[in-house]
C-alpha cells in the first residue's frame, strides 16, 4: 500500500509539474543559474528550461514557431517587433539595463579607457556581431562616438553571441568588448578591474535596456506567467545588480 501511495503521489506530482520555456539572451547566462535558484524554492515544482543565443537569432526562432513561453532579449528592439506581430502576449518590459566592458587576458594599461584598444599592440578585437547582438551594436556605437572605430574596424573578430565574444576575448584576440556581467560569474573573478578590464563610458552608448515578453506559447501555461512576474520582481533585480547591471 505504502508503494502504491508513493506511485499515485509521484505521478500527481509529475502531472502538476510545469515547464517554463525560456529564450535568453546570451549576456544573460551569467545570472540565470541565481534566478533559477531562487524561482525554485518559491515555485519547487516548475522546471525552468534555458536556451542560450543572440537575441537576433533567438528572435528568428520564435518567428519560424520556436515553442518558447518567454523571451528575455538583450535589447528592447526585438521584443518590440515580435508585439507588433502579434507573437506576444505581453507588452515588452525593461527587466534590467546592461553594461559595456573592456577585457583582455593580458594587463593593460586601462587608464587610458577606450583609447587604448587603438594602440599598435592591439591587433585583434573580438566584438559581437552587430547585426544580431545588441551588445555588439553598443560597442560599435561606442567606438563611433569615440572616433576610434574607422581606425580599429579591420581588427574586429566577431562573436555571434555575447557569450562566444567572451571566449574570443580571452582566446582568438587580444582584448574584447563584453557584457559587464559576464565579469562576475565565479569563473571570470580572476580578472581585476583596472588590470584586465574596465567598464566602457556609458555616456559613449546608448543604454542597454533590456526587455522581457511574455510569448503567445504560455497563453495556457500559468507557469510561464509566475517566472515572468518572478523576473521583473525585487529580488530578481538584486540579483542582476550584484551581476553587474543597472537595475530601475
Amino acid at each position: 500500500m505504502k508503494k502504491l501511495f508513493t506511485l499515485l503521489f509521484l505521478s500527481f506530482s509529475l502531472l502538476h509539474a510545469g515547464v517554463v520555456n525560456v529564450a535568453l539572451a546570451a549576456n544573460v547566462s551569467y545570472a540565470i543559474d541565481e534566478l533559477k535558484t531562487l524561482f525554485a524554492k518559491k515555485y519547487p515544482d516548475t522546471e525552468v528550461k534555458i536556451t542560450l543565443g543572440g537575441s537576433g537569432k533567438l528572435t528568428a526562432q520564435i518567428n519560424h514557431g520556436a515553442p518558447y513561453d518567454i523571451f528575455m532579449s538583450a535589447n528592447m528592439r526585438y521584443p518590440n517587433a515580435l508585439y507588433k506581430q502579434n507573437l506576444a502576449l505581453t507588452q515588452p518590459k525593461i527587466y534590467t539595463k546592461g553594461a559595456l566592458a573592456i577585457l583582455s587576458l593580458h594587463p593593460h594599461d586601462f587608464t587610458k579607457g577606450i583609447t587604448l584598444i587603438a594602440e599598435k599592440s592591439i591587433r585583434r578585437i573580438a566584438i559581437a556581431n552587430p547585426r544580431t547582438a545588441p551588445y555588439g551594436k553598443a560597442s560599435v556605437e561606442a567606438l563611433q562616438n569615440a572616433k576610434l572605430y574607422e581606425k580599429v574596424k579591420k581588427k574586429f573578430i566577431y562573436g555571434e553571441s555575447i557569450a562566444q565574444t567572451v571566449t574570443y576575448a580571452v582566446t582568438a584576440a587580444d582584448i574584447g568588448f563584453i557584457a559587464k556581467s559576464a565579469l562576475y560569474s565565479p569563473k571570470m573573478q580572476h580578472f581585476k578591474e583596472g588590470r584586465n578590464w574596465i567598464t566602457v563610458d556609458e555616456k559613449l552608448y546608448r543604454p542597454i535596456a533590456q526587455g522581457i515578453v511574455l510569448l503567445k506559447q504560455a497563453k495556457d501555461n500559468p507557469d510561464a506567467k509566475h517566472f515572468y512576474d518572478f523576473i521583473l520582481s525585487h529580488e530578481a533585480k538584486m540579483i542582476f545588480k550584484k551581476y553587474g547591471y543597472n537595475t530601475l
